[in-house]
Order: structure tokens, then sequence, then C-alpha cells
């Protein structure tokens, strides 16, 4: 007997099957087949996602705001507001959030900005609002976006850029990409990228935050169907709901959420929507994925103190933890870093604070009552 077969049977003679294990029940086998093909066909349906509208719905009306057209044949929305821009002595590009759009809020007194002579200039990035979807979306790309806008719009040699929240991986791009282009940044709460290399395991191995952004790449990968099901059962708490949730949210956070329109975009209704959802699908992606660079490693765009970067985060936060903020500052400690002491993810929305970014960012005026307290910084 070969050795292969003798094996066989050793194995065949240690682990029997009996009679009754062998026997064949009427309708086993189509009964199993039934479970089989099912279970086969959602895990396919999971990884598909509904195919896009052949033509625009009728529901869906012209875009109203003025738009460019980028080099790729993709258009961008956008408004300006603030001084006329040809008598402006500062233009500054700000980017908005997850979900948001060009009409979020940035207020700063008007007679701050007639006496510096502020031109703000805020887009829909790719796939938001009235600008088309980006299929190729990357962390580049949002970087080139913004340049493109400036330069059809005339806004000269430097700009400035404020991003928020999710909007600051665009402005993390900007300083990564066209530096010579900078006047100045804002980050205010900015994402953290997991992922970003020079993040100590110590720092980041037991946040909840992390495991949750795991979760979702993982379905926003390899099962995006069942992704966009999940968000929009009706059993799951509606956005009014969440918005108000403490796990997300300080007192002061829900107290600016009583007064803002919230996140639109993040309903059920507008989840459903194929546009919708591929939009915030690529753009979660572009953000949490893999990056072409670690930030911890930029060099400062501004070498000879011509101008500076800016960090703004609240110590509330519980979106993005301070302390990843802090770390991020220590690792380059060209940034200055300001954090609110009861502020949480919606800071930009609080009385005075748009005021106090733009002083810091275009008059170099730091305020003592956003100097960080002293805490240890893991190295």
């Amino acid at each position: 007997m070969k050795r292969g077969e003798h094996n066989s049977t050793r194995r065949l003679t240690r682990y029997p099957i009996s009679a009754e294990h062998s026997k064949v029940y009427p309708g086993m086998i189509s009964n199993t087949a039934v479970v089989l093909m099912g279970f086969l066909g959602m895990l396919y349906m999971a990884t598909q996602l509904p195919p896009p509208p052949t033509s625009a719905l009728p529901e869906d009306p012209p875009p109203t705001s003025p738009r460019i057209r980028l080099a790729d044949g993709r258009h961008l929305a956008y408004r300006e507001s603030g001084v006329p821009k040809n008598k402006s002595k500062y233009k500054i590009i700000i980017v908005h959030g997850f979900g948001s759009s060009k009409e979020m809020s940035f207020h700063a007194p008007q007679e701050m900005i007639d006496e510096l002579g502020i031109y703000f200039l805020l887009y829909d990035r790719a796939g938001y609002g009235e600008s088309d979807p980006n299929p190729k979306r990357s962390v580049k790309s949002e970087a080139l976006d913004i340049e493109e806008l400036a330069d059809q719009l005339q806004l000269g040699s430097k700009f400035y850029v404020i991003g928020v929240s999710m909007g600051s991986y665009s402005t993390w791009s900007c300083i990564k990409y066209i530096p010579h282009r900078l006047a100045g940044v804002a980050l205010v709460v900015p994402v953290v990228n997991y992922r970003w290399p020079s993040f100590p395991d110590n720092l980041i191995k037991d946040d909840y935050r992390r495991k949750l952004v795991q979760s979702a790449l993982w379905f926003a990968d390899y099962a995006p169907g069942l992704l966009q099901w999940w968000v929009t059962q009706k059993w799951l708490p509606s956005t009014s709901v969440m918005e108000r949730n403490p796990a997300f949210f300080n007192t002061k956070d829900i107290d600016v959420l009583k007064t803002i329109p919230g996140f639109p975009m993040l309903t059920k209704d507008k989840l459903r929507e194929r546009g919708v959802f591929d939009t915030l699908h690529r753009d979660f992606k572009a953000a949490f994925s893999h990056w072409d660079f670690d930030p911890m490693d930029l060099s400062n765009p501004f070498p000879q103190n011509q101008s500076a970067v800016h960090i703004w985060q609240g110590y509330e936060d519980k979106v993005v933890p301070f302390q990843l903020q802090r770390y991020v500052s220590s690792k380059l400690p060209w940034i200055q870093y300001h954090e609110v002491p009861d502020g949480g993810h919606l800071i930009v929305h609080y009385a005075g604070l748009c005021e106090a970014i733009l002083r810091a960012l275009l008059l170099g005026e730091e305020s003592l009552h956003y100097k960080p307290g002293t805490a240890k910084i893991v190295s």
C-alpha cells in the first residue's frame, strides 16, 4: 500500500462515519441548496451597490450656484462672501466637512471682515451639493481641485485655506502637494487617520473610535451594499437622535445643534440615494484609508516664518480626541496649537471662535484662553 493510501485509510478508520450520519433524508439536499444559494446571493448583493440612475431625476433641480469646469470635465460649485475679491487683502478658501456643503456657517463679525478686507470662497467638494462626483477621489485630488478652483477664480499666487473636520484631509493635502500656493493654513477639529505610521500603538490601540473606523472601512471595501442597507434601516436612530447623543457631542455641541440645520445629507432618505451614498462612501475611504504620506513627516510650508499652520481643537471633542491632536502638534513644532477648554467637535459654530481663528491666522494674534493645558504626551 502506498503511503498516501495508508494515511487515508488510517484517517477513515480513526474518524468513522456511521450509517446513521450518512443517511440522506428526503428534502435535505434541496433545503440545504436553497439556504446555501440564498446565503451566496446575500453575500453577492452585499458587495454590490444598485446601479446609478441612467438619467437625471426629474426632482433634481438644475444647478443654481456658479460653477467652474475642471480640466477633467467635472464641475465645482462655489459661493463667495466677504468683501469683493478685487478689493480684498486676504483671500480664504474654506473647506467643508463630511455631509456638509458650501452653505456651512463660518460666522465672523462683519466689522472685522470689512476692516481687514477678507474675501471668502466656499465650495462644494466633489460630489457634494452642486459639484460633480469624482470616481477617482483621493487625498491628492482634493488639493488639485482647490488649486484649480483658485486659479480659475484668479485668487492669485497665494491664498489661505481653512479646513473643518473632514475637510482637513483636503487641507493636509494642500500642505503636502501645493505648499507654494499657501499664504496660511488653519485646521479646525481635523480628523485623524489611525493608519498614519507615526502614531504609537500605545496611544491608539484602545481607542474605540479606531475600531469603529476599521469596521466601517471593512464594510466600505467589501460590502458597500450591506453598509447602505444598514444605515438606512428604520429601526436605527435617526440623525436627529444621533445629533443629540452625548456619545458624539458635548453639552455645548448639543446646544449648537438646536440652532443650525444639522446634517441633512446624512438623513436616511438621502442615504438611500445612490449618488449621495457614493459621495460619502468615497469621501470616508479617502480620509481613512492608506495615504501616500504621513502628515507628521511633512516639512514646514513657511520655513521663513512668514506665516503659520494652526490646529484648533476642542478639549471635550468626542469625535477626535485632543490627545491625538496634541501628539501631532508635538511632532510638528511649527504648528501653532489652540485648544478650546469646553469645546466639542462643533467649535466652529461657537460664538467668537471664527473671529479668534481669523485673528490668529491673519494677524498672528494669540488668545491665552486657547492655550492648551499641560498634559503628558506619549512619545
